[in-house]
């Protein structure tokens, strides 16, 4: 059967490119697209190109007037984030002096807008407002401010060609044209003269071949309450076809109506006027429109006033200051003492004392700080201080704390620290922190308990009670390791005391069973059980002792297991953890979920044989080094009974309760 022609014929094509179709695809792809360049083979299909076509931007700058004399400043900033952006132009919708004033004071307002718009790169144009045109006071002139206006900025209606589009500059203002008077608050005021509007006319005509005719006037005379002129205004308009969008200001907050008969209605909001209500949300704020135009089309956004960074002034010397400032910095108490007689903290949760705090600045350039302490019931004398502090230094400052005894819990006060770094042009203020404030425990704290029923409550999650290694001095020898324990979960690995990562010791209950390891010599040493023996929901006490010769591990005073070891103990600086057990940086993990009581860390094999009567309550003797009741919370801390002052401090939810290990056991 004989193929169609067509058939035939791209058979005939496949057949003679396929042979070349290797040798294709290693030719240079510029050959096939002049904008596109690679070596690679595959993929340069999937890259879309961007348009070539005629496109450019231009910014429309709001109301400068009717806020504080700060604005100016606003303005000027503007005028940077502008300059970033480098459209080809920009407009303004008017209001450019404070105005309603004579003629000196407006001279003088006019030339402080001149100098601070001269900064710009580009060509800026104005539109005349009531503030630049009404007149105050006495000698007022006919058309009151317009000819200072007209021989300062420039006409009071004017268009101007750019890259086949036109931009029209409208007089809001002319006032009424039976009586002259100037009011935009009555409508018979805000209409436009047939001077204006026969101007316009014919401008639009001019203008009928433009790709996008763009209109700017101050006020929105869309809106109801500046009368029905401007129906005629946008009827003649719209008839042109292609008038773009219009762009107004006078209220100070933005908004958008829409678009009608193809045209856009904008309201800019404000360049340094004064604001209704803080509210960017809903459009009050500082801001301008940024406009891109198409041949098809444009776009309009809206950008708040110092929100354009320049990348050039983020340097890296900037950056990573910040960064060590974040990480690095640190607030410390150098020095706390007692006011008078009284102590500086009593176990009442009275607090009379002078605080010396010391700041440091890690960063090349200098800082200001701030320092501003609180707390509930807390009195600081002064409220807030300030340092300047040097690269590389540090600044000490002082406050009086003061806290009347309370019932209340005893919670540590914090401060915020407010942070400016100091840069060669500006000042950039960095993320203010809180701190707790570290006051030192009472020295009272632990001593003459009173007798109380509780117990550390462990969430299993990330409580545990922390105490620093340099508060432990365990000479290497012979040692005690005890504590009460009521476990209500056993699964998995579970550190019940902990000092360990590869050296110290360490109780374990994991999966059950009780293990007590001590590094000695060369590695651990441990007395472990084979099975489970905690009961979960169940009190038990658990201890292991190193008697230089053995390690031994004993539940309810049984003896369980038993290890020969000896050895010099090896030592590290990780903190002794009580319900959980410290990575090799002294993070907690493998937590215990239950409660925890009686902790006591002796420098004696305090316990022989086989058996003993463990005690209800630990003691304290010359053998302590630690001895944690855990009956009762005073602020973070853990108090220690031994006499020491090797007070702990709670992590995460860690807290005592009443518990009767009577009863549950």
């Amino acid at each position: 059967m004989r193929l169609p022609a067509a058939c035939d014929g791209r058979a005939m094509l496949r057949a003679l490119v396929a042979p070349l179709l290797p040798f294709l695809l290693t030719l240079p792809l510029a050959a096939q697209s002049p904008r596109l360049d690679t070596s690679r083979p595959l993929g340069a299909g999937l890259l879309k190109l961007p348009k070539e076509d005629d496109c450019f931007g231009f910014v429309v700058f709001g109301d400068r007037t009717g806020g504080p004399a700060e604005g100016i400043k606003v303005l000027a900033q503007a005028v940077t984030d502008t300059n970033l952006l480098d459209p080809d132009l920009v407009m303004t919708v008017g209001d450019l002096v404070q105005g309603y004033n004579g003629a000196e004071l407006w001279r003088t307002q006019a030339a402080e807008f001149k100098d601070t718009m001269a900064k710009l790169r580009m060509p800026w144009f104005p539109v005349a407002g009531n503030h630049d045109v009404y007149w105050r006071g006495a000698g007022k002139p006919v058309g009151e401010h317009e000819h200072d206006f007209e021989t300062t900025f420039g006409p009071l209606w004017y268009a101007v060609e750019h890259k086949h589009c036109w931009f029209v500059a409208l007089y809001s203002d002319e006032g009424d044209p039976a009586t002259g008077e100037k009011n935009f608050r009555k409508p018979e005021c805000q209409r436009m003269s047939e001077a204006q509007f026969t101007w316009l006319a014919a401008t639009l005509q001019k203008a009928k071949g433009a790709r996008h005719v763009f209109v700017f006037l101050h006020h929105p005379r869309w809106l109801a309450q500046y009368g029905d002129d401007w129906q005629r205004v946008h009827a003649l308009l719209a008839r042109n076809g292609n008038v773009s969008a219009v762009f107004a200001g006078h209220i100070h907050h933005m908004r958008f109506d829409g678009k009608q008969d193809g045209i856009e209605y904008y309201t800019v909001a404000s360049v340094g006027a004064e604001l209704g209500m803080e509210a960017p949300q809903v459009g009050f704020l500082h801001q301008f429109h940024v406009v891109t135009v198409r041949p098809e089309g444009f776009t309009v956004a809206a950008l708040p006033v110092g929100a354009t960074i320049d990348p050039q002034r983020i340097t890296g010397e900037l950056t990573e200051d910040a960064i060590a400032l974040r990480e690095r910095q640190r607030l410390e108490v150098k020095g706390f003492v007692a006011q008078g007689a009284a102590p500086a903290i009593s176990v009442d949760g009275a607090v009379d004392g002078i605080v010396t705090l010391r700041c440091d600045n890690p960063a090349r350039r200098a800082i200001e700080v701030q320092l501003l302490p609180r707390g509930d019931g807390y009195e600081f004398a002064p409220d807030h201080q300030h340092a300047v502090i040097a690269p590389g230094g540090t600044a000490e400052v002082t406050f009086a704390v003061r806290r009347a005894a309370s019932p209340t819990p005893f919670v540590l006060p914090q401060v915020e620290r407010r942070c400016d770094y100091l840069a060669a042009d500006r000042r950039v203020a960095l993320p203010s922190r809180l701190d707790e404030l570290e006051l030192p425990p009472p020295a009272a704290l632990g001593r003459d308990e009173a007798p109380f029923e509780g117990a550390l409550q462990l969430d299993g999650t990330g409580a545990c009670v922390t105490v620093p290694a340099q508060a432990l001095v365990l000479p290497d020898g012979p040692f005690t390791l005890e504590c009460w324990l009521r476990g209500d979960d056993f699964t998995g690995r579970r550190g019940l005391i902990a000092k360990t990562e590869n050296s110290e010791y360490a109780l374990f209950g994991s999966d059950g069973g009780l293990d007590f390891s001590v590094w000695l010599g060369d590695g651990y040493v441990s007395a472990r059980t084979k099975s489970a023996v905690l009961t979960p929901g169940g009190w038990h006490h658990v201890a292991g002792v190193f008697d230089g010769n053995e390690v031994r591990c004993y539940l309810d005073g049984r003896l369980l297991a038993a290890t020969h070891g000896k050895g010099k103990r090896k030592t590290n600086e990780l903190p002794l953890v009580i319900g959980a057990d410290p990575d090799r940086t002294g993070k907690p993990g493998s937590f215990v979920t239950g409660a925890i009581d009686e902790v006591r860390l002796s420098t004696v094999a305090r316990y022989v044989g086989k058996g003993f009567e463990p005690a209800r309550c630990h003691e304290s003797d010359a053998d302590t080094v630690l001895l944690l009741h855990l009956d009762r919370d005073f602020g973070p801390w853990a108090a220690d009974s031994s006499g020491h002052g090797n007070h702990g401090r709670r992590v995460g939810t860690a807290h005592c309760t009443v518990e009767r290990r009577d009863a549950a056991r």
